[in-house]
């Protein structure tokens, strides 16, 4: 009786053993996704550019408005309400991830001698000062789309006198109601505001 006893425990322990194996785990490791773009501004034709010399352009870090200043990927379905999809987020804040993306796009113009992203200590001819207002994947149409909005400064850095400013905005729409899908959206909206605002900068400063 014992004998069979035992054997009857071990077999309920093998058996709970190998549902928790076979059966997923309760709790879904995050995906993780990047901004990671490739601007693609066309390069300023200045016959001048040869022969003086391009001003140095200082990008201040990005800021991001309340409630888009994290790594959570955010969605909308109702006016006025801010959602965050439960196992996928970007790498890093999209504040953060979009510095060396306006750098390069910036870069692509030719109208600088120098780009660099760089806390407010740094000095230059010329300073960028950006903030991200929206960066959403919006489910209120079909199909979804995603909305990307972006606030921008050109300074003259000796002076700190705001030479231009604008709001840039657009948006994408969605392949998919998924992360994913709006992932690729994100990316496709961030260049083409990217390559507005790099097109902005480098005149406004001539």
């Amino acid at each position: 009786m014992r004998a069979a006893r035992s054997v009857s425990v071990l077999l309920c322990v093998w058996a709970l053993g190998a549902c928790s194996v076979l059966q997923p785990s309760a709790t879904e490791p995050p995906a993780f996704f990047a901004l990671n773009v490739a601007p693609n501004a066309a390069r300023l034709r200045s016959t001048d550019n040869a022969t003086r010399t391009l001003p140095t352009l200082i990008i201040t870090p990005t800021r991001a408005a309340a409630g888009f200043d994290s790594q959570r990927i955010i969605f909308v379905r109702h006016d006025y309400q801010l959602e965050y999809f439960a196992h996928s987020e970007w790498v890093d804040t999209p504040a953060r991830m979009l510095g060396p993306l306006l750098a390069s796009a910036l870069e692509g113009t030719g109208a600088f001698g120098a780009v660099v992203v760089t806390p407010a200590s740094a000095s230059g001819d010329l300073r960028l000062e950006t903030e991200i207002v929206r960066l959403q994947h919006n489910f209120q149409g079909n199909p979804s789309r995603v909305q990307f909005a972006l606030r921008a400064f050109l300074l003259d850095d000796k002076t700190r006198r705001v030479m231009a400013w604008r709001e840039f905005s657009g948006e994408s729409a969605s392949a998919s109601a998924t992360p994913q899908g709006g992932v690729d959206a994100a990316n496709t909206v961030v260049q083409s505001v990217l390559n507005e605002l790099a097109q902005f900068v480098a005149t406004r400063h001539q």
